[in-house]
C-alpha cells in the first residue's frame, strides 16, 4: 500500500500544505489526579494546542514481577517500588470518558498512547479518534497490528529504533491502512540540542514516503519550531502546569506560557515558509524604486556622442533603465543632450539592437 502525504483526523487534515498539528503531551503530568488532568486539558486548549494526549497502561501487563517490585526512590517517585510508582500515575478507567468529554467541551482533540493490548482495546472502545504509539513499542508488532486493525490514524514515535525496525512497524500498519504519521524522536530526557538530529526528518520522509513529525524532549522551543521549517507536520511536546512538580516528565515539559510561545512561533514559521514561487511583492516595488540602481549620465553628454563606460554611472533611484543594460548602452550614440546624473530614457540613445 502506498503512503500518502496527508492523513485525515476527524475533520482535520494533517500533512503537506496543512497547518502543523500541535499535541500537548500531558502524559502522566496529572500526577494521578483526575482534577489535574482536567486542568491540563483546559489549559492546553487555552494555549491553542490542537490535541491533548495522555498515556494508558495496564501496569501489571507491561512489567515483570521483578520490575514491579524493584525499589524506586527519589525526588520524582510516587511509590517505594517501580510498580507502585507507575500505578499511582495511572488514571482510573472510569475517568477517561469524563476527560474525553471535557476535551470536547474545550474544542481540543483527546488522544492517548496505548502501551499494551488491553489499553488499546479500552481506548478503541472509548472512541479515541487516533492512536499514539510510544517509541518503546515500535517493535511491539502485536500491539501495532491490533491498533492498525481499528483503521484509525496512528502517530508512531521512533525513538531508540533503527530504520529497519521502523520499516517493519510501518509494514504492519500499512497492511491495514496508510493513515500514519512517523514522528522523529530521541528518547532522552531532556534531549541535548546536539543529539536531536532534525535532518532525520528528511531521511524518514524519503525512506518511508510518509507524513513526518517531531516528538521532542528538549528544553525550550526553538528546536521544535525548526522542525516545522524542515517539514514536520505534527509537533508533540510534553506539557505541564508546573515543571518543578514531582514526577518523571515535568522537567522535560513546557509550562503554559512556554507552550503558548511554541504555538505562536510555529504559526509564524508557517507564515514565513509561504510558497515555493519566487515573486516580487507589491510592497517591494516602492523599496526597489528607491534603492535599486539605474543607468545615469556620469557627465554631460552631447547629442551624437558615442557613449563609453566612463560617461555612465549606476545610481539610485531605480526608476530608470536597469543597471543590467549597462553593457548594451556602452557603444551606442546619444540621441539627445544628457545632463549629469540624468536617468537615461529609452529614446535617449540609438540602440545597437531592439529593446
Amino acid at each position: 500500500m502506498n503512503a500518502v502525504k496527508t492523513i485525515q483526523l476527524g475533520k482535520r487534515v494533517i500533512g503537506d500544505g496543512q497547518p502543523c498539528f500541535i499535541v500537548a503531551e500531558a502524559g502522566v503530568n496529572h500526577n494521578g489526579s483526575v482534577a489535574e488532568a482536567k486542568q491540563l486539558i483546559k489549559v492546553a486548549s487555552e494555549v491553542n494546542a490542537d490535541a491533548v494526549k495522555f498515556q494508558k497502561r495496564t501496569v501489571e501487563d507491561i512489567l515483570t514481577r521483578e520490575a514491579l517490585q524493584r525499589p524506586y526512590v527519589g525526588p520524582n517517585s510516587y511509590g517505594p517500588t517501580y510498580g507502585e510508582h507507575r500505578q499511582k500515575l495511572e488514571l482510573p478507567d472510569a475517568a477517561y470518558e469524563e476527560l474525553k468529554q471535557h476535551a470536547a467541551e474545550h474544542d481540543i482533540f483527546f488522544l492517548a498512547s496505548a502501551w499494551d493490548l488491553k489499553s488499546a482495546e479500552f481506548l478503541d472502545t472509548l472512541g479515541v479518534p487516533a492512536f499514539k504509539v510510544a517509541s518503546a513499542d515500535v517493535t511491539n508488532l502485536p500491539l501495532l497490528e491490533r491498533i492498525a486493525h481499528t483503521r484509525k490514524p496512528v502517530l508512531l514515535s521512533s525513538g531508540m529504533s533503527t530504520l529497519e525496525e521502523i520499516g517493519e512497524a510501518l509494514d504492519v500498519i500499512r497492511a491495514c491502512h496508510d493513515q500514519v504519521v512517523l514522528l522523529h524522536c530521541v528518547s532522552t530526557y531532556p534531549t541535548e540540542p546536539e543529539d536531536v538530529n532534525l535532518r532525520v526528518l528528511r531521511t524518514l520522509r524519503e525512506t518511508f514516503d510518509v507524513v513526518v513529525g517531531y516528538s521532542g524532549h528538549e528544553q525550550g522551543i526553538i528546536v521544535s519550531q525548526a522542525a516545522v521549517a524542515l517539514g514536520a507536520a505534527v509537533i508533540e511536546r510534553h506539557f505541564t502546569l508546573d515543571w518543578t512538580a514531582r514526577g518523571p516528565d515535568h522537567e522535560a515539559s513546557l509550562q503554559p506560557d512556554g507552550f503558548k510561545k511554541l504555538v505562536t512561533g510555529i504559526r509564524k514559521v508557517e507564515q514565513a515558509l509561504g510558497r515555493p514561487e519566487k515573486n516580487m511583492l507589491e510592497s517591494e516595488l516602492t523599496v526597489r524604486h528607491r534603492l535599486a540602481k539605474s543607468i545615469v549620465a556620469g557627465m554631460e553628454i552631447r547629442r551624437g556622442t558615442v557613449i563609453t563606460d566612463k560617461m555612465l554611472a549606476l545610481k539610485s533611484p531605480g526608476t530608470g533603465l536597469k543597471s543590467s543594460y549597462l553593457n548594451d548602452v556602452i557603444g551606442t550614440v546619444a540621441e539627445q543632450d544628457l545632463k549629469l546624473d540624468e536617468l537615461l530614457p529609452l529614446d535617449a540613445i540609438k540602440w545597437k539592437r531592439s529593446h
